[in-house]
């Protein structure tokens, strides 16, 4: 075996910034550019100079809406979208799961609404939430809603 024979090294192990001559990265500022915060510790990447970060700001926020966004909203589905339905069939959680091919976990999770964008143009037999309008709009076709 010779030193020619040997095979190469593919991986190479990443230069620890800051640890002298001897770890391949240089020594004085050892790639950390020149004085200041960073060169000298570690920050964490959320910190924001010294400002009140906004993990800290958010408990602040007062009002009715406070965890309005934190709720977990239904997934909403057009008027439209139930046209794929045939003629007086039923709109419930597990048909609209396979007529719509929509994510099984995260509609069970999260459930359905219908709301009213779009043109209806089939009588059906709907078992989900819906805005007034969708419902209005499925009652004109001849449908139902419960």
């Amino acid at each position: 075996m010779n030193l020619s024979n040997l095979p190469k090294i593919v991986n190479r192990s990443k230069k620890r910034l800051g640890r002298g001559y001897g770890s391949g990265k240089g020594g004085h500022t050892s790639g950390r550019g020149q004085k200041g915060q960073k060169s000298r510790s570690k920050i964490p990447i959320w910190f924001e100079g010294g400002q009140l970060p906004l993990i800290r700001r958010t408990p602040f926020i007062k009002g009715k809406s406070r965890f309005k966004s934190i709720k977990p909203q239904p997934i909403t589905i057009s008027l439209s979208r139930l046209n794929n339905f045939k003629n007086g069939s039923v709109v419930n959680l597990k048909t609209a799961i396979e007529t719509l091919k929509l994510h099984p976990k995260r509609t069970e999770k999260h459930g359905l609404k219908i709301i009213a964008s779009g043109n209806l143009e089939k009588s059906l037999k709907v078992e989900l939430p819906c805005s007034l309008g969708a419902k209005k709009a499925i009652e004109k076709q001849g449908g139902q809603v419960k």
